[in-house]
Formats: structure tokens, C-alpha cells, sequence
């Protein structure tokens, strides 16, 4: 079986960075830690710094529950006022949000407070659009997924209006519904904010997955970024498999293939897509 392992596969810049954080705090031995949040989209990772006693609090916890001690904020970050309320139960921050994540903070915190609309495309669940949503000035956002909602989207006319993506969206769908809004008469900034590590990992888990018989994609179940890769090699190769680790692999049904590609997603540590490559080649 011949297997083609995609070279950006796994953590990015800013995955890298909040994990290396984590483990700079549980070196001091200082206790308590926390994270806000899963530190990453990755059970695994979430998991061993569990063992290594660095506890989570949960979305909406009553902080007042909790010994104050070090916090570090997660990689998708959290609203101003969750960092406020932080900061309030005297807790120490270690902001280990993605620096990409932190500059969209910074650009709906702008134009919000120059009158600028907001429009996010992303998951208006996911952790990352709560969070930046968190850092806009007013009530006056939305958050858009796909085709249906940008054509359904309405203001008036001439409206000024600065969209934003989630760092992680597919690069093609954004560029698609941005291009519905500008048809719609409305004063637009366009930025995107989606990050150079995931349209280089997008554009080539999609050439890889044109070539091959058979596509894994390795991340999260919660990992936007692997859900979207997933999509779009699917598109690409129809025999593409999801797992989050070797043992999701059904060796029977890729063993008919001659040629498989990998991929994951930007919260898959190393050691697992060398683990599903090993097996794979058994």
C-alpha cells in the first residue's frame, strides 16, 4: 500500500504555541491550573494535561468556586468579559489565544466602535465566533454558514458593513458568500481572516485527496478545521475516512486500495498521524 502523508498535516502555529504554554506553566509547579475551555480541539491532548493535573473550567462556571490560580485561556479565545470576570476573582491570566484569532478581537472591536455591521461567517456555536462576537462593540452582528444565510441576510441599503471569518472556515465558501454580500448594494470591508496555515493545509489536503484512492483525515470530533478538511477531500476523493486515531480505522475496508493520502487537522499531535501512518502501512 502506498501511503502520501500530507506535509502541513498537524499542529499549526497557534496550536503549537498554547500547547507549548501549557507546558511551560506545569514546569513552574505551580498550582492551581487551569485552562477556559479545552485548551485545543483534541481529546487526547486535553486528556494528558488532565493527568498532569491542569483542570478545565467549563464554559459558565460560577468562578467563585474556584481557588484562584493560574488560567490560561484557550486557543480559540474568550470575550472581554469573561477575561474582565477573570481578572475580577483575582485569578492570574496566560493568554494563549491565537495571535490570527486576536487580530479579528482587534478588528471588530474597530469598525464596531466606527459603526460598522459585523458579519462573521463561522460556526455561531463554535467557541472561536463566541469569542470574537465577545469583542464587538453593540448588538449590531450576525453570523452566517453558508449560501442560504448570506442570501437571507438583509439591512439597508448602503449599510456599512465589515465581514470577518473564522480562522478556520474553508477558503473557496468564504470568498463565495462574501461575493453574495457585495451583490446586495452594501458599503463592505472584506477581511479575511482566515489563516495562512489553513488555506495551505486545505489546498493540499485537496490535491492529495484528487490523487489517491482512499483519504484520511485525523482530528477532533470538535475540530472545525478537521471537519472542514474532511469536507473538502471528500469532495475530491468519495472513499475519505474521519478518525481520531488509529483505532477509528477500519484496515479491512481500506486494505482494497492501492494508494491512501493523510491528512489532520491542526490540533492532531504528531505522535497520532504517525501512529495512523504506521498502521496503515502494516
Amino acid at each position: 500500500m502506498n501511503v502520501k502523508l500530507a506535509e502541513t498535516a498537524g499542529f499549526c502555529f497557534g496550536v503549537k504555541r498554547a500547547v507549548d504554554m501549557v507546558n511551560e506553566q506545569i514546569a513552574t509547579g505551580k498550582k492551581p491550573i487551569y485552562t477556559y475551555g479545552p485548551i485545543i480541539h483534541n481529546e487526547q491532548v486535553v486528556s494528558d494535561f488532565e493527568r498532569q493535573g491542569v483542570s478545565q473550567i467549563p464554559e459558565g462556571s460560577d468562578l467563585s468556586s474556584l481557588e484562584p490560580g493560574i488560567v490560561i485561556i484557550r486557543s480559540h479565545g474568550v470575550s472581554r468579559q469573561i477575561k474582565e470576570d477573570l481578572e475580577a476573582k483575582g485569578f492570574e491570566i496566560v493568554d494563549a489565544t491565537c495571535p490570527f484569532v486576536l487580530k479579528i478581537h482587534r478588528a471588530v472591536e474597530k469598525y464596531s466602535r466606527e459603526g460598522y455591521f459585523i458579519l462573521i461567517v463561522g460556526d455561531p456555536k463554535h467557541a472561536e465566533v463566541c469569542g470574537i462576537i465577545g469583542w464587538i462593540c453593540g448588538e449590531r452582528y450576525a453570523v452566517i454558514q453558508n449560501e442560504e444565510d448570506a442570501k437571507n441576510f438583509s439591512l439597508e441599503t448602503g449599510e456599512k458593513i465589515c465581514i470577518v471569518s473564522q480562522t478556520t472556515h474553508n477558503f473557496n465558501k468564504f470568498q463565495e458568500l462574501v461575493e453574495i454580500i457585495e451583490q446586495k448594494g452594501y458599503d463592505v470591508i472584506a477581511m479575511n481572516t482566515i489563516c495562512n496555515a489553513t488555506e495551505e493545509r486545505q489546498r493540499e489536503a485537496a490535491s492529495i485527496a484528487s490523487m489517491v484512492d482512499a483519504m484520511i483525515v485525523i482530528g477532533g470530533r470538535n475540530s472545525s478545521n478537521s471537519q472542514k478538511l474532511y469536507d473538502i477531500c471528500r469532495e475530491a476523493c468519495e472513499n475519505t475516512y474521519f478518525v481520531q486515531t488509529k483505532e477509528d480505522l477500519s484496515m479491512s475496508a481500506l486494505q482494497s486500495f492501492d494508494c491512501i493520502g493523510i491528512t489532520a487537522g491542526a490540533s492532531t499531535p504528531n505522535y497520532i498521524i504517525q501512529e495512523v501512518q504506521r498502521e496503515c502501512l502494516k
